[in-house]
């Protein structure tokens, strides 16, 4: 009897833990079973005494239902080279993390080590389509939508998300119950780091980090009719390439299929952002109904923190190339706080189509008026517009911005400032606009005329919120093919040159002025060796920062800035 009770205390311990564990396969049905294969994640594996013989099923492990139910469940999927299941920490992490949220989680425990014989994914494939045949079965006693099933995953287990988000139409194995007559796709993804994603690394790291026209995406993903949106969070740095990322948030975009794409500046192989995850998760809904939006310009909406103000004209009198009469006057505004916090300058300025202009708009007032708060100097730019006549649309602006440059690191110094720590941030033909200033400083856009004009043009960092104009389908107006194809081209006006500058890029992902002007100038600079960073915003379109919904990547895009920046 005092066994008896001893044991009831344990499984109830288990549940109120959340270790109700649910195997996968029927007895003696599981498909490809090999002798040397486990199921157990390391922590429990590398225990003294383990048995391997009692962890041979698959399962999958429920964790204790939420508080506050939102009607969704997540897959929790790890990682470890289908070599093992290592990532316990982060499962732990998000587990608690969706939980509190109101999310059921669920932990699939897949076989490993690789398979022999067989591709290394096959019975990790075989064990997630079974294990999410039986979550959408345990979808009415558990309390969740049976069509609002998503993954979490890392490495290894993102590839093997990324199997079921895509191909899911394809039959991993032949069916052994009525369980495998129920749907195996899911209904979004959160993917870590993707493995194996092109063929030069499809099953290991990538022998030529992803590049080389002959290195594509691997043809085991099917991209079928239930193919799902998809969060992609991957390091600029990882030697399992990034590229796989950009690749399918590329076929994605072609499909019209909504996802968010989350590339982090030197950062290696490992889990980042899972805050942007879940502000992608808020956005589309799977947790619950959108708050109503906000005006940005609202939550920014004085110069409180601002101590130091002054307007300058950038030229000499007489001295403005390319004048034209129907363009405004270009000037600059310095905005310095009361308590500098480091000795950086932020050089802002507004879009319009390169046909006005405005540095106290919703592109820019709200971004000074952060960047002041956080300690940091700020410079507004109004540069000439409309479009000059007879010449390319950015070329007096370009002008205008490199002697803004110059004459910022000119007065640098008398403001207690660093001349050699310059940023410029544009949004859309301002983005457009940063990219050549970023991309192009040893390119003379006029002829000197002072000693101010001796001082280099050189920024240490750029920042592009949506630049437009930025791929040849587009050049003028918005992207005919949404820079999707593999023909749209970078503009050739950017020079990139020894002297270009690392970027952080934030656009939205259903932009007509597309998300792929900031990811294919994120993949160009990868490709010289510079490392920035890039966000795209699901179901966002251009000005998305206009009006946002709390606890969405619109709604804290301007920390993207802070964080970039240090601040």
């Amino acid at each position: 009897m005092k066994r008896i009770l001893i044991l009831l205390l344990l499984l109830g311990s288990l549940q109120l833990w959340g270790f109700e564990r649910q195997p996968l396969w029927p007895k003696c049905k599981m498909p490809d079973s090999q002798p040397h294969q486990i199921a157990a994640m390391t922590d429990e594996s590398g225990a003294e005494g383990f048995n391997p013989d009692k962890h041979r099923m698959p399962y999958l492990e429920w964790f204790e239902a939420p508080e506050n139910p939102v009607g969704t469940c997540m897959i929790l999927i790890s990682g470890g080279g289908y070599n093992n299941t290592c990532d316990v920490k982060p499962v732990d992490r998000w587990h608690k993390t969706l939980t509190a949220l109101g999310v059921q989680c669920v932990s699939l425990v897949y076989r490993t080590p690789r398979p022999e014989g067989i591709p290394i994914y096959q019975t990790a494939w075989e064990d997630g389509q079974r294990a999410v045949r039986l979550v959408r079965s345990q979808a009415a006693k558990r309390g969740f939508d049976p069509e609002r099933i998503g993954v979490i995953s890392m490495s290894a287990g993102s590839h093997l998300a990324l199997l079921l988000a895509t191909s899911s139409q394809t039959p991993a194995y032949q069916r052994v119950d009525k369980t495998d007559d129920v749907s195996c796709h899911i209904n979004w993804g959160i993917l870590h780091a993707p493995a194996y994603v092109i063929t030069d690394g499809e099953t290991g790291r990538n022998r030529r980090d992803g590049y080389g026209s002959d290195a594509v995406m691997s043809s085991v993903f099917k991209f079928d009719e239930k193919t799902c949106s998809l969060c992609l969070l991957h390091g600029g740095k990882d030697p399992y390439s990034p590229t796989g990322s950009t690749q399918v948030y590329r076929q994605l975009r072609r499909m019209g299929i909504p996802a968010e794409l989350h590339l982090f500046a030197g950062k290696g192989h490992g889990v980042y952002g899972l805050e942007r995850g879940i502000e992608f998760m808020t956005q589309m809904g799977y947790l619950g109904p959108l708050k109503p939006e906000e005006k940005l310009s609202d939550r920014f909406a004085d110069d409180s923190a601002r101590a130091f103000y002054s307007k300058e004209n950038i030229w000499p009198e007489g001295e403005m190339p390319c004048a034209q009469e129907h363009q405004c006057v270009p000037y600059i505004e310095w905005h310095i706080p009361a308590e500098l916090k480091t000795d950086a300058i932020q050089i802002i300025y507004s879009g319009g189509g390169y046909n006005n202009n405005d540095p106290d708009g919703f592109e820019v007032a709200p971004a000074r008026r952060y960047l002041n708060a956080k300690g940091m100097a700020v410079v507004t730019l109004k540069y000439r517009t409309p479009r000059p006549e007879g010449l390319a649309k950015h070329t007096t602006a370009w002008q205008d911005l490199q002697r803004t440059i110059r004459v910022v690191r000119s007065e640098a110094a008398s403001h207690g400032l660093n001349p050699d720590k310059i940023g410029i941030m544009g949004s859309s033909a301002g983005g457009h606009l940063t990219l050549m200033g970023v991309t192009s400083s040893r390119h003379q856009s006029y002829y000197p005329s002072d000693d101010i004009d001796k001082l280099s043009c050189k920024v240490q960092w750029g920042i592009g919120i949506y630049p437009a104009y930025s791929l040849t389908d587009g050049l003028e107006e918005c992207n005919t093919a949404g820079g999707n194809d593999d023909t749209a081209f970078l503009d050739p006006d950017f020079s990139f040159d020894l002297d270009t500058a690392p970027m952080l890029f934030i656009h939205g992902d259903a932009d007509p002025w597309a998300a792929m002007n900031s990811v294919k100038a994120w993949e160009k600079m990868r490709a010289m060796g510079i490392q920035s960073e890039l966000h795209t915003l699901a179901l966002r379109k251009h000005c998305f920062q206009r009006t946002a919904s709390p606890g969405t990547g619109s709604y804290t895009w301007l920390d993207r800035i802070g964080e970039y920046l240090g601040l």
